[in-house]
Formats: C-alpha cells, sequence, structure tokens
C-alpha cells in the first residue's frame, strides 16, 4: 500500500493508468484549455515514468518521492497561473477541479500564512508519521541539529516559510541542499547570545546520506533539455511556451 497521500495524490499514485484525458474525456473545455494541456501532458508522463522507474538500490518510500515533488510542480504550475499571473479564468481553474486534475486542498495550503511552499498535504498529515507530528521538511532549518536530510515521507527537506528556493521547497535533488542548511545555521548561530560552535557547522555529510543522495538525484546524467526547461520555468526561470500560459 502507499503511503498516507492526499486523495489527489493518492489518486495520481495509483491512477496513472486513469489518464486526466479518460475523465475529461469529450466534455467542453472552458476557454484557455488548450493553453495548459500540453503541460498537463508533460507531468502527467513525468508521474508515469516515477512510477514505472525500477526501484531497485532505494528505500520503499524513496520511491515515492518523485511523485511528491511532480504532484507539487504540476499543482503550483496551476496555482501560480490561476492565483499569480491571472492568465487561467476561474471556469477553467474550476474545470480542472471538478475533474481532480489539480489537488485543490493542497493549493488552498499555499493561501496560508505559514503554508506558502507545502511541499504535501502528507508532510502535515500527523497520522503518517511514528510520533504523531508533522514531517520534519516543515521545521526551519535553522532550528534542526545535526546532519541535514529529507522527510522520509515526501524527499522535502525544507517547505518551512523562509527555507525555500526559488520560491518552492528544498528537495532531495537540489544540489545545494547541504550549502543552505549551513547558511541557515551560521546565521541562527551569529545571533547573540546564541552560543553555537560555528565550526562544527562545517562537521562533513554522512557518507551513506552522501552516496544515496547522489544516487536518487542522478547526478551521472544529464537532465532532458525540455524537462529540464518546464521545471526552470516552475522554479522562477524564463520556460518553454504553452501557448503563452506556461
Amino acid at each position: 500500500p502507499l503511503p498516507a497521500f492526499s486523495c489527489s495524490l493518492e489518486a495520481a499514485a495509483r491512477g496513472v493508468g486513469m489518464s486526466w484525458r479518460i475523465r475529461v474525456g469529450s466534455k467542453p473545455k472552458p476557454e484557455g484549455w488548450e493553453q495548459i494541456e500540453p503541460s498537463l501532458d508533460f507531468f502527467e508522463n513525468k508521474l508515469r515514468e516515477a512510477v514505472d522507474d525500477p526501484h531497485e538500490g532505494k528505500r520503499k518510500a524513496e520511491s515515492q518521492w518523485p511523485i511528491h515533488r511532480i504532484h507539487y510542480e504540476k499543482n503550483r504550475y496551476i496555482y501560480e497561473l490561476y492565483y499569480k499571473e491571472r492568465k487561467i479564468s476561474a471556469d477553467l481553474y474550476e474545470f480542472l477541479a471538478r475533474h481532480k486534475i489539480i489537488d485543490t486542498g493542497l493549493i488552498s495550503k499555499w493561501r496560508k500564512p505559514g503554508y506558502e511552499i507545502l511541499c504535501s498535504m502528507s508532510a502535515i498529515n500527523k497520522n503518517s508519521t511514528n510520533f504523531g507530528t508533522s514531517s520534519i521538511c516543515r521545521v526551519p532549518l535553522a532550528q534542526r541539529s545535526g546532519h541535514i536530510a529529507p522527510s522520509h515521507t515526501t524527499g522535502c527537506v525544507s517547505c518551512a516559510s523562509g527555507d525555500g528556493v526559488n520560491g518552492g521547497p528544498i528537495w532531495w535533488t537540489d544540489p545545494h541542499t547541504l550549502w543552505a542548511a549551513k547558511a541557515k545555521k551560521r546565521k541562527a548561530a551569529a545571533r547573540p547570545g546564541a552560543g553555537a560552535d560555528t565550526d562544527a557547522l562545517d562537521e562533513p555529510e554522512d557518507p551513506e546520506v552522501a552516496k544515496r543522495l547522489r544516487a536518487l538525484r542522478g547526478d551521472a546524467e544529464p537532465e532532458d533539455p525540455e524537462v529540464a526547461a518546464r521545471l526552470n520555468a516552475l522554479r522562477g526561470g524564463a520556460g518553454p511556451s504553452d501557448g503563452g500560459a506556461a
């Protein structure tokens, strides 16, 4: 069984066989649909690849990390278009919600203080942790001790407000994850009366953790240019054109 996801994420993980195209069928589409359709195809294909990807060498939970990230990025794409850029209509947004193409629960959280870059509803599902708490990625980096590691559930290092990278969470794939953690700790240590040993902040990362994170990042394989362009657009850079919406 899958970990405790929000309903929309669980449906995404289980239901790549049931494409959104099947759910939508030949129903009339609101104006602007053709602008976002290529991106919806892109995210569905990436989700399918993540689900079908061999899991050898990964812990059980780690195989779900890419699903959480793709789910986040698809929903963030729509969120930005609707709430930030005003490039899609309310009719189109409601159409996506009605047919469960987007995770309205996650999107609604992003509009609340403290949850602006929440990586996944699973991160705040206290029933999914051993101690009935939120995931470690909800704890600001400056408040953590020891090695900085991704959430066991989502692969998110931090989605606490103020810790993000380019307007989004810090994921296990971000190459400067350790740098970001150290920068936060140094900032905390520099406060008057903090009394922290800043030399300890340069303690090398556990070799086993480093090895596993390198494997999960796929450092040896260059990212597909189309994938890189779209994800760069989601993270605040210049992206490809999908009829003007992306």
